[in-house]
C-alpha cells in the first residue's frame, strides 16, 4: 500500500466551492507529494509507480481528485482507503489533528501546519526556499501521522470500504442546483434582511440584530423564570434554542415576541444553504461531495459537507414552480404562498435541487423504519411487528392503546399516538414528549406529557424491558472485560479501552474510553471539542435510552447501505430516504430493492412511500 498526502495551493477558495471544483480550477498545482510504501521511510518528490498498490490518505477523496484533475491519474475509486472514514468508523474524530489528541498517541499532525498553509497555499502566495522546506517536513509529517494512527485502529471491514466505495461514487455523480432559483432567493433573503432590520431597529433603537444590546433589551423584558431559558453554558444567549424557548413561553410579552421572532427570521439557515449551493455548484450546475460517509461517529451515519442536506428544512413550498417563476420575476411572494419571505424560501430548499434535462427524482423512504426495527431489535416487539406486517396505522394503534379505545380514533388522539411512538421509544420522559409533540403541533401540559408517556410504556411493556437490558448488559460487559453480553440482538464487549457493541449486521461500534463513573458510565465523545489546555477529552454519560437510539439509528443506516450498494443513479440519501435519478420508470425496482430486509434482518417488515418529482420535495 501507498500512503500519501499532497499539499497543494490554488486561486479557488477550497470552503467555498468544495474539493471537485478546487481540484478542477486552471489555478490549482501540488507544492509537494509525501508519500511512503509500506513500511518504508517517508519521502517527497515525484510519485512512485502506483501500480496496484491500495492508495491510503486522510480525506482521501481530496488526494483523488488532485490525482485525476492535476496528474492526469484517473484512478478507480475502489483503489481508495480513507484513514479519516476508518477514524470515524471507530467513533473517533475525523480530522487527522483530533484523532491523534483523541487516542493520546505520541504520533500527532503538526498544528503549525495551518499557517504555513495560509502563507503558502491560499492567495497572496509566500514561496520562498525556507518556506518550502518546512510544509515538506510538514506534508511527511502528516504521511507519519495518518500511518500511525491508521495501524492502532480497526480496519475497515471489506463491507465498510465497499459502503465508503459507494458513497465516494454517489459524491462523483452529484446533484443538479436550480442556479437561478437559488440567486433569486439571496435577492430576496437580502431585502427581506433590510426589512426586519429596520422592524428591530423601530421597536427597541438598536441597529444591528445581533449587537449584544438587542441582547440586553431583550434580558430587560423578559420575566423572571425565562430568564433562566436564556443561559447557555453559563451566559445569557439569544441562540437558536433560547429564541425557540421564548417564543413558547406564553408569558413573554408581544413586543419582545416580536423582536425575538424578527432575530429568528434574521438567523434562517436556509439563507446560509442557498449561498452554498451556489458557491458548490460546478459549471454543470451540479454540486459533488456532499456526503461524508461515517460522519455521524455514534452511529455510521452519514453527514453531509457544505449544503448539509441532512438538515434541510422538511417544509417544502406547496406551488414551488409557481414560487420560481415569481422569484425570476421579481414579483411579490406573500401573502399568496405564505406570510414571511423566509418562511417562503425554506420552503424552496428542497424544490432548488432538481434533476437533469431528461430525468426524473424518484424520491423513496422507509415508513416508520425506526419504529419497526426498535422493537425487531429487542426481540420482544411481535405484537408492533405483527401490526406493521399487516399494514396497521401504528401512530392509530398507539392512540387506541394509550387511550384504551375500541372505536374510531379522532385525528387529535391519533397525533397523540404519533408524538408518542418518535419520542418514547428511547426513553424519552415528559420534556421529550412535549419537544417532540411541538414539532406537530401538539401542546401538553407537563403532568399531561408525563401520563401520556407512562401510558406510553405500559402498553409497550417490551421497551422498557429492553432498555434496561441494554443497560445491563453494557454495565456487565465493563465489570467483566473480555466476555461478550447479549441484550437483544446486540452484543457488547469491554476491551479495557473501548466499550464495544456489535449490531446484526455484524458492524462494530464503539463508545471510545468507556469507563465507571460511581453508578454512571461515562465516554469520550468524539463529536465534542476539547480546549486547547485540556488534559482530557470531553466526555459524555451513556444511558439506556442513548443506548437504545444509538443502536436502532445504526440499524436503520444498515438497512441504507445495504440498499445503497444495489441501486445505481442515486444523487441524494437522507437517513431513511434515497433518491435516485433516472430517465425511465424504475419505481418498482427500487420498491423490490428497499422492501427486502437485509440477510441479517429476517423478519423485519419494510414499507416504503415512493414519489416521481420534477423537484426535490417532501
Amino acid at each position: 500500500m501507498i500512503w500519501l498526502d499532497f499539499e497543494t495551493r490554488s486561486e479557488c477558495d477550497l470552503k467555498l466551492h468544495g474539493a471537485y471544483n478546487y481540484a478542477a480550477h486552471p489555478s490549482t498545482q501540488v507544492l509537494c507529494a509525501s508519500y511512503a510504501v509500506d513500511n518504508e521511510e517517508v519521502r517527497t518528490g515525484p510519485l512512485p509507480d502506483l501500480g496496484a498498490h491500495q492508495i491510503r490518505a486522510h480525506n482521501a477523496g481530496f488526494e483523488r481528485l488532485i490525482l485525476k484533475y492535476c496528474l492526469g491519474l484517473d484512478l478507480p475509486i475502489e483503489r481508495f482507503y480513507c484513514t479519516a472514514t476508518q477514524a470515524r468508523a471507530n467513533c473517533m474524530p475525523g480530522s487527522l489533528s483530533d484523532v491523534g489528541r483523541f487516542t493520546g498517541g505520541a504520533m500527532r499532525k503538526d498544528h503549525r501546519g495551518a499557517a504555513l498553509i495560509r502563507k503558502m497555499c491560499m492567495p497572496p502566495f509566500s514561496h520562498t526556499p525556507a518556506l518550502m522546506a518546512q510544509l515538506v517536513a510538514y506534508c511527511e509529517q502528516d504521511v507519519r501521522t495518518m500511518r500511525a494512527v491508521s495501524r492502532n485502529l480497526r480496519e475497515l471491514t471489506p463491507d465498510e470500504l465497499a459502503d465508503y466505495h459507494t458513497n465516494e461514487h454517489i459524491n462523483d455523480r452529484g446533484v443538479m442546483v436550480d442556479r437561478p432559483l437559488a440567486q433569486a432567493a439571496l435577492r430576496y433573503a437580502a431585502a427581506e434582511k433590510r426589512d426586519v432590520e429596520a422592524e428591530i431597529k423601530g421597536l427597541t433603537g438598536v441597529a444591528a440584530a445581533r449587537s449584544p444590546l438587542l441582547r440586553e433589551w431583550v434580558l430587560e423584558r423578559v420575566p423572571n423564570e425565562a430568564l433562566e431559558t436564556m443561559v447557555v453554558n453559563g451566559k445569557y444567549s439569544m441562540d437558536k434554542r433560547v429564541r425557540a424557548l421564548l417564543l413558547d413561553n406564553t408569558e413573554v410579552s408581544s413586543d419582545v415576541l416580536d423582536v425575538v421572532q424578527a432575530v429568528d427570521d434574521m438567523s434562517a439557515s436556509s439563507v446560509s444553504k442557498f449561498e452554498r449551493l451556489s458557491g458548490l455548484a460546478g459549471p454543470d450546475d451540479r454540486v459533488r461531495g456532499a456526503f461524508v460517509f461515517a460522519g455521524g461517529a455514534a452511529t455510521g451515519r452519514a453527514s453531509s459537507y457544505g449544503a448539509q442536506v441532512h438538515n434541510f428544512a422538511r417544509q417544502t413550498t406547496k406551488a414551488p414552480d409557481e414560487v420560481r417563476r415569481k422569484m425570476m420575476a421579481g414579483e411579490p411572494l406573500t401573502p399568496a404562498h405564505g406570510h414571511k419571505v423566509m418562511d417562503i424560501l425554506r420552503g424552496m430548499l428542497r424544490p432548488a435541487l432538481i434533476p437533469a434535462p431528461g430525468c426524473d427524482f424518484i424520491v423513496a423512504d422507509w415508513s416508520a423504519i425506526e419504529a419497526r426495527l426498535n422493537p425487531w431489535l429487542s426481540c420482544d416487539g411481535e405484537a408492533v411487528l405483527d401490526a406493521f406486517r399487516n399494514g396497521e396505522d401504528i401512530y392509530v394503534r398507539e392512540a387506541r392503546k394509550i387511550f384504551k379505545l375500541n372505536d374510531e380514533v379522532t385525528p387529535e388522539q391519533r397525533q397523540i399516538g404519533k408524538v408518542a411512538v418518535l419520542s418514547c421509544g428511547y426513553g424519552g420522559g415528559a420534556k421529550a414528549f412535549a419537544s417532540m409533540g411541538r414539532n406537530y403541533g401538539v401542546f401538553v401540559e407537563p403532568t399531561r406529557a408525563a401520563k401520556l408517556v407512562e401510558l406510553w410504556r405500559h402498553a409497550n411493556s417490551w421497551a422498557v424491558k429492553y432498555w434496561s437490558a441494554l443497560e445491563v448488559a453494557y454495565t456487565n460487559a465493563l465489570t467483566h472485560p473480555g466476555e461478550d453480553f447479549l441484550a437483544g440482538r446486540v452484543t457488547y464487549h469491554f476491551d479495557g479501552r473501548h466499550l464495544w457493541y456489535a449490531l446484526p449486521s455484524g458492524r462494530i461500534l464503539c463508545y471510545p474510553f468507556a469507563r465507571r463513573e460511581g453508578d454512571s458510565v461515562s465516554y469520550a465523545k468524539a463529536a465534542r471539542k476539547p480546549a486547547a489546555d485540556a488534559t482530557e477529552w470531553p466526555r459524555a454519560k451513556l444511558w439506556k435510552g442513548l443506548a437504545c437510539e444509538n443502536i436502532c439509528q445504526a440499524a436503520a443506516n444498515d438497512v441504507l447501505r445495504h440498499s445503497l450498494r444495489q441501486l445505481d443513479d442515486v444523487v441524494l440519501h437522507v437517513h431513511d430516504e434515497i433518491v435516485v435519478e433516472c430517465a425511465d420508470d424504475r419505481t418498482e425496482e427500487i420498491r423490490r430493492v428497499m422492501c427486502t430486509p437485509p440477510p441479517w434482518a429476517e423478519g423485519l417488515p419494510l414499507d416504503v412511500s415512493i414519489k416521481t418529482m420534477r423537484r426535490y420535495g417532501k
